[in-house]
Protein backbone atom coordinates (compact mmCIF):
# COMPACT_ATOMS: atom_id res chain seq x y z
CA UNK A 1 0.00 0.00 0.00
CA UNK A 2 3.06 2.23 1.00
CA UNK A 3 4.60 1.54 -2.19
CA UNK A 4 1.31 2.73 -4.27
CA UNK A 5 1.03 6.37 -1.92
CA UNK A 6 4.38 7.36 -2.66
CA UNK A 7 4.52 8.30 -6.29
CA UNK A 8 1.33 10.18 -5.49
CA UNK A 9 2.65 12.04 -2.19
CA UNK A 10 5.89 12.96 -4.76
CA UNK A 11 3.22 14.39 -7.42
CA UNK A 12 1.31 16.11 -4.39
CA UNK A 13 4.59 18.14 -3.09
CA UNK A 14 5.67 19.09 -6.60
CA UNK A 15 2.54 20.71 -7.79
CA UNK A 16 2.17 22.29 -4.53
CA UNK A 17 6.03 23.39 -5.19
CA UNK A 18 5.37 24.66 -8.20
CA UNK A 19 2.01 26.52 -7.00
CA UNK A 20 3.71 27.92 -4.33
CA UNK A 21 6.94 29.31 -6.88
CA UNK A 22 4.63 30.44 -9.26
CA UNK A 23 2.38 32.66 -6.62
CA UNK A 24 5.77 33.90 -5.04
CA UNK A 25 6.98 35.24 -8.47
CA UNK A 26 4.18 36.82 -9.21
CA UNK A 27 3.68 38.49 -5.83
CA UNK A 28 7.64 39.80 -6.30
CA UNK A 29 6.99 41.10 -9.96
CA UNK A 30 3.72 42.65 -8.97
CA UNK A 31 5.67 44.42 -5.55
CA UNK A 32 8.64 45.42 -8.24
CA UNK A 33 5.77 47.42 -10.38
CA UNK A 34 4.16 48.73 -7.03
CA UNK A 35 7.40 49.70 -5.44
CA UNK A 36 10.51 51.28 -6.74
CA UNK A 37 14.11 50.32 -8.30
CA UNK A 38 17.67 50.91 -8.13
CA UNK A 39 18.20 52.58 -11.37
CA UNK A 40 22.61 52.67 -12.17
CA UNK A 41 22.73 56.40 -13.49
CA UNK A 42 25.74 57.91 -14.61
CA UNK A 43 26.30 59.54 -10.97
CA UNK A 44 25.68 56.76 -9.14
CA UNK A 45 22.51 54.72 -8.06
CA UNK A 46 18.95 56.23 -7.85
CA UNK A 47 15.85 54.98 -6.26
CA UNK A 48 13.18 55.75 -8.94
CA UNK A 49 9.33 54.41 -9.47
CA UNK A 50 9.33 50.73 -10.67
CA UNK A 51 6.31 51.68 -12.48
CA UNK A 52 6.33 55.64 -13.24
CA UNK A 53 3.05 57.07 -14.07
CA UNK A 54 3.74 60.89 -14.19
CA UNK A 55 7.56 61.48 -16.25
CA UNK A 56 8.56 65.40 -16.76
CA UNK A 57 11.37 64.97 -19.63
CA UNK A 58 13.08 68.35 -19.57
CA UNK A 59 15.77 67.44 -22.79
CA UNK A 60 14.11 65.55 -25.54
CA UNK A 61 13.84 61.77 -24.53
CA UNK A 62 9.91 62.19 -24.71
CA UNK A 63 10.26 60.23 -28.30
CA UNK A 64 11.99 57.30 -25.96
CA UNK A 65 9.44 57.52 -22.77
CA UNK A 66 6.89 57.68 -25.16
CA UNK A 67 7.40 54.79 -27.69
CA UNK A 68 7.87 52.83 -24.45
CA UNK A 69 4.46 53.20 -23.24
CA UNK A 70 5.01 55.53 -20.04
CA UNK A 71 2.44 58.63 -19.63
CA UNK A 72 4.45 62.16 -19.75
CA UNK A 73 3.11 65.42 -17.57
CA UNK A 74 5.74 67.90 -19.00
CA UNK A 75 8.31 68.17 -21.86
CA UNK A 76 10.85 70.85 -23.11
CA UNK A 77 10.01 73.49 -25.44
CA UNK A 78 11.79 71.54 -28.14
CA UNK A 79 9.44 68.39 -27.45
CA UNK A 80 6.53 70.82 -27.25
CA UNK A 81 7.21 72.18 -30.38
CA UNK A 82 7.61 69.16 -32.21
CA UNK A 83 5.34 68.16 -34.86
CA UNK A 84 6.40 64.15 -34.78
CA UNK A 85 4.89 64.19 -30.93
CA UNK A 86 1.77 67.11 -31.48
CA UNK A 87 -1.04 64.42 -31.35
CA UNK A 88 0.72 62.60 -27.98
CA UNK A 89 1.26 65.72 -26.21
CA UNK A 90 -1.62 67.67 -27.18
CA UNK A 91 -2.67 67.73 -23.39
CA UNK A 92 0.81 67.32 -21.87
CA UNK A 93 2.37 70.81 -20.14
CA UNK A 94 5.83 72.71 -21.25
CA UNK A 95 8.05 72.96 -18.97
CA UNK A 96 11.42 74.21 -18.23
CA UNK A 97 14.75 73.40 -16.12
CA UNK A 98 14.45 76.75 -14.71
CA UNK A 99 10.41 77.00 -13.65
CA UNK A 100 9.99 75.21 -10.72
CA UNK A 101 7.36 76.00 -9.94
CA UNK A 102 5.36 74.77 -12.75
CA UNK A 103 6.96 71.14 -12.65
CA UNK A 104 6.35 71.18 -8.52
CA UNK A 105 2.02 72.14 -9.68
CA UNK A 106 2.82 69.11 -11.85
CA UNK A 107 3.77 66.52 -8.94
CA UNK A 108 6.17 64.20 -11.31
CA UNK A 109 7.27 60.93 -9.83
CA UNK A 110 10.59 61.05 -12.07
CA UNK A 111 12.19 63.42 -13.87
CA UNK A 112 14.46 62.84 -17.04
CA UNK A 113 17.29 65.56 -18.47
CA UNK A 114 20.48 65.92 -20.23
CA UNK A 115 23.40 66.80 -17.87
CA UNK A 116 23.60 70.09 -18.66
CA UNK A 117 20.16 70.98 -17.40
CA UNK A 118 19.83 73.44 -14.60
CA UNK A 119 18.87 73.14 -11.21
CA UNK A 120 19.99 69.58 -11.02
CA UNK A 121 19.97 69.75 -7.17
CA UNK A 122 16.74 71.47 -6.61
CA UNK A 123 14.94 68.93 -9.22
CA UNK A 124 16.08 65.92 -7.11
CA UNK A 125 13.91 67.36 -4.32
CA UNK A 126 10.82 67.78 -6.14
CA UNK A 127 11.13 63.81 -7.90
CA UNK A 128 14.01 61.08 -8.65
CA UNK A 129 16.00 62.65 -11.00
CA UNK A 130 18.49 61.15 -13.79
CA UNK A 131 20.19 62.78 -16.35
CA UNK A 132 22.50 61.60 -19.27
CA UNK A 133 25.55 63.12 -21.22
CA UNK A 134 24.88 63.55 -24.86
CA UNK A 135 26.34 61.21 -26.95
CA UNK A 136 28.25 59.51 -23.97
CA UNK A 137 26.25 56.03 -25.22
CA UNK A 138 25.46 55.84 -28.92
CA UNK A 139 22.02 55.88 -30.22
CA UNK A 140 20.37 52.57 -29.64
CA UNK A 141 21.93 52.37 -25.98
CA UNK A 142 20.79 55.59 -25.06
CA UNK A 143 17.29 53.80 -25.49
CA UNK A 144 18.33 50.70 -23.81
CA UNK A 145 19.14 52.77 -20.67
CA UNK A 146 15.92 54.51 -20.96
CA UNK A 147 14.56 51.29 -20.83
CA UNK A 148 16.09 50.38 -18.16
CA UNK A 149 15.12 53.69 -16.16
CA UNK A 150 11.42 52.87 -17.05
CA UNK A 151 11.47 48.98 -16.13
CA UNK A 152 11.18 48.32 -19.74
CA UNK A 153 14.20 46.97 -20.64
CA UNK A 154 13.15 43.93 -22.66
CA UNK A 155 10.85 45.75 -24.70
CA UNK A 156 13.69 48.34 -25.28
CA UNK A 157 16.11 45.83 -26.20
CA UNK A 158 13.66 43.85 -28.75
CA UNK A 159 12.63 47.84 -30.63
CA UNK A 160 16.88 48.35 -31.13
CA UNK A 161 17.06 44.79 -32.54
CA UNK A 162 14.52 45.01 -34.79
CA UNK A 163 15.32 48.80 -35.96
CA UNK A 164 19.05 47.69 -36.21
CA UNK A 165 18.70 44.69 -38.47
CA UNK A 166 16.04 47.18 -40.10
CA UNK A 167 18.02 50.14 -40.98
CA UNK A 168 21.34 47.72 -41.92
CA UNK A 169 19.78 45.94 -44.46
CA UNK A 170 18.42 49.21 -45.87
CA UNK A 171 21.23 50.65 -46.06
CA UNK A 172 22.94 47.48 -48.41
CA UNK A 173 20.35 47.90 -50.59
CA UNK A 174 21.21 51.82 -50.57
CA UNK A 175 24.95 51.26 -51.00
CA UNK A 176 24.18 49.03 -53.56
CA UNK A 177 22.51 51.48 -56.09
CA UNK A 178 24.57 54.49 -55.30
CA UNK A 179 28.01 52.63 -54.96
CA UNK A 180 30.12 51.88 -52.16
CA UNK A 181 32.37 54.97 -52.78
CA UNK A 182 29.24 57.70 -53.36
CA UNK A 183 29.85 59.89 -50.31
CA UNK A 184 26.31 61.50 -48.23
CA UNK A 185 26.52 64.88 -46.44
CA UNK A 186 23.88 66.38 -44.01
CA UNK A 187 23.15 69.59 -43.74
CA UNK A 188 21.04 71.99 -41.88
CA UNK A 189 19.77 74.98 -42.62
CA UNK A 190 18.96 77.40 -39.25
CA UNK A 191 18.29 80.66 -38.97
CA UNK A 192 20.65 82.45 -40.97
CA UNK A 193 23.48 79.81 -40.79
CA UNK A 194 24.57 76.49 -42.15
CA UNK A 195 25.78 73.08 -40.60
CA UNK A 196 27.45 70.45 -41.78
CA UNK A 197 27.20 67.19 -39.45
CA UNK A 198 29.62 64.27 -38.02
CA UNK A 199 27.93 60.89 -37.45
CA UNK A 200 26.05 61.39 -33.97
CA UNK A 201 23.91 64.71 -34.08
CA UNK A 202 20.69 63.44 -34.97
CA UNK A 203 19.25 65.21 -38.18
CA UNK A 204 19.38 60.89 -39.34
CA UNK A 205 22.90 60.87 -39.82
CA UNK A 206 23.24 58.21 -37.12
CA UNK A 207 21.40 55.97 -39.28
CA UNK A 208 23.10 57.02 -42.35
CA UNK A 209 26.61 56.88 -40.97
CA UNK A 210 27.09 54.34 -38.42
CA UNK A 211 23.70 51.60 -39.29
CA UNK A 212 23.73 52.03 -43.04
CA UNK A 213 27.51 52.62 -43.03
CA UNK A 214 27.38 55.19 -46.19
CA UNK A 215 30.49 57.53 -46.67
CA UNK A 216 31.00 61.17 -45.32
CA UNK A 217 32.96 63.47 -47.38
CA UNK A 218 36.78 64.02 -46.15
CA UNK A 219 36.13 67.57 -45.97
CA UNK A 220 32.98 67.10 -43.26
CA UNK A 221 35.34 64.02 -41.67
CA UNK A 222 37.72 67.14 -41.04
CA UNK A 223 35.68 69.59 -39.50
CA UNK A 224 32.52 67.65 -37.92
CA UNK A 225 33.73 64.04 -37.00
CA UNK A 226 34.78 64.87 -33.94
CA UNK A 227 32.92 67.83 -32.95
CA UNK A 228 29.53 67.06 -34.40
CA UNK A 229 29.12 69.40 -36.42
CA UNK A 230 30.51 72.93 -37.97
CA UNK A 231 29.12 75.89 -39.05
CA UNK A 232 29.70 77.34 -42.88
CA UNK A 233 28.78 80.00 -45.26
CA UNK A 234 27.15 79.34 -48.14
CA UNK A 235 29.84 80.29 -50.84
CA UNK A 236 31.92 77.12 -48.93
CA UNK A 237 28.97 74.68 -49.27
CA UNK A 238 30.69 72.90 -52.14
CA UNK A 239 33.03 72.23 -50.62
CA UNK A 240 31.63 69.80 -48.05
CA UNK A 241 28.55 68.54 -50.73
CA UNK A 242 28.48 64.91 -51.20
CA UNK A 243 27.25 62.95 -53.81
CA UNK A 244 24.15 62.88 -52.22
CA UNK A 245 23.08 65.72 -49.72
CA UNK A 246 20.40 65.56 -47.06
CA UNK A 247 19.45 68.80 -46.28
CA UNK A 248 17.74 69.44 -43.08
CA UNK A 249 15.45 72.68 -43.53
CA UNK A 250 13.34 74.78 -41.41
CA UNK A 251 10.85 77.01 -42.99
CA UNK A 252 11.32 80.26 -41.32
CA UNK A 253 15.12 79.73 -42.37
CA UNK A 254 17.39 81.94 -44.64
CA UNK A 255 17.05 79.78 -47.76
CA UNK A 256 18.71 82.38 -50.11
CA UNK A 257 21.12 80.17 -50.59
CA UNK A 258 18.90 77.96 -52.45
CA UNK A 259 18.59 80.57 -55.60
CA UNK A 260 23.11 80.99 -56.01
CA UNK A 261 24.59 79.97 -58.86
CA UNK A 262 26.84 78.03 -56.49
CA UNK A 263 24.27 76.40 -55.00
CA UNK A 264 22.75 75.31 -58.03
CA UNK A 265 26.01 74.28 -59.34
CA UNK A 266 26.64 71.28 -56.72
CA UNK A 267 26.74 68.33 -59.02
CA UNK A 268 24.10 67.10 -56.04
CA UNK A 269 22.23 70.15 -56.54
CA UNK A 270 22.46 69.38 -60.86
CA UNK A 271 21.92 65.35 -60.12
CA UNK A 272 18.25 66.04 -58.55
CA UNK A 273 20.19 64.24 -55.02
CA UNK A 274 19.18 66.52 -52.95
CA UNK A 275 16.72 65.08 -50.25
CA UNK A 276 14.95 67.72 -48.07
CA UNK A 277 14.38 66.69 -44.49
CA UNK A 278 11.88 69.06 -42.16
CA UNK A 279 14.48 70.73 -39.72
CA UNK A 280 11.56 71.04 -37.46
CA UNK A 281 11.88 67.24 -34.85
CA UNK A 282 14.78 66.16 -36.94
CA UNK A 283 17.19 66.84 -33.71
CA UNK A 284 15.70 63.75 -32.21
CA UNK A 285 17.32 60.72 -31.89
CA UNK A 286 13.88 58.40 -30.49
CA UNK A 287 12.15 55.28 -31.62
CA UNK A 288 9.70 57.81 -33.12
CA UNK A 289 11.36 60.12 -34.75
CA UNK A 290 13.81 57.31 -36.27
CA UNK A 291 11.44 55.11 -37.84
CA UNK A 292 10.04 58.33 -39.30
CA UNK A 293 14.18 59.08 -41.08
CA UNK A 294 14.72 56.06 -41.90
CA UNK A 295 11.06 55.44 -44.00
CA UNK A 296 12.58 59.09 -45.59
CA UNK A 297 15.61 58.16 -46.14
CA UNK A 298 14.11 54.75 -48.13
CA UNK A 299 11.69 56.83 -49.96
CA UNK A 300 14.49 58.89 -50.98
CA UNK A 301 17.43 56.40 -52.05
CA UNK A 302 14.87 53.50 -53.05
CA UNK A 303 11.74 55.33 -54.07
CA UNK A 304 10.77 52.58 -51.73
Amino acid sequence: MKKVLIPFLLLFVLIVSACSNGSTEKKEAKENKEGTITYQSENGPVEVPANPKRVISLSGFTGNILHLGVNVVGVDVWSKNNPTFKEELKDVQEVSDENLEKIIELEPDLIIGLSNIKNIDKLKKIAPTVTYTWGKADYLTQHIEIGKLLNKEKEAKEWVNDFKKHAEATGDEIRAKIGEDATVSVIESFNKDLYVFGNNWARGTEILYQSMKLKMPEKVKEVALKSGYYTISAEVLPEYAGDYIVLSKYSNADNSFQNTDTYKNIPAVKNNRVFELTGNGASFTDPITLEKQLKFFEKSFLNK
